[in-house]
């Protein structure tokens, strides 16, 4: 058999109709084809996997050490809900710098929620809706 139809066989581009052409041809190898049988696709997909995978973790960070650890839970695909309320203003804002760049560089997102409190997702989770301003009118 020819590579070009081990290519369209692989593909399943390739009919019977065109097999037969060929074996009149003469153009494949002396090798006798059966009919291939359709085989079905298993689209069984194991919830486990899909549940391991849809987990939110909680973090209170209490220094800006502990950014590469969120960081790391972003990176083995895990949403992240920082709670930045314990933490001095400007490790906040260093901190949320890092996990900025960190979701720009997995293709994720951030979004605020409330007063110091931000959602990092990583690229496999869709975020929709928005929080009302009413609360950054409040602590503006």
């Amino acid at each position: 058999m020819g590579i070009k139809s081990k290519f369209k066989r692989f593909f399943e581009l390739e009919d019977e109709q065109s097999i037969q052409y060929e074996n009149e041809q003469g153009w494949s190898d002396k090798e006798e084809i059966e009919p291939e049988k359709k085989q079905g696709k298993n689209n069984i997909v194991s919830l486990q996997s899909v549940q391991q995978s849809a987990k939110v973790m909680l973090i209170e960070p209490r220094a800006y050490d502990e950014a590469q650890d969120i960081a790391d839970h972003l990176k083995n695909r895990r949403s992240v809900v920082i709670n930045l309320q314990r933490i001095p203003h400007d490790q906040a804002k260093r901190i949320v710098d890092f996990l900025s760049g960190t979701v720009y560089a997995i293709g994720g997102d951030i979004q605020k929620l409330g007063a110091n409190i931000f959602l990092c997702t990583p690229d496999n989770v869709d975020v929709s809706g928005s929080i009302s301003e009413i609360l950054q009118e409040q602590y503006t």
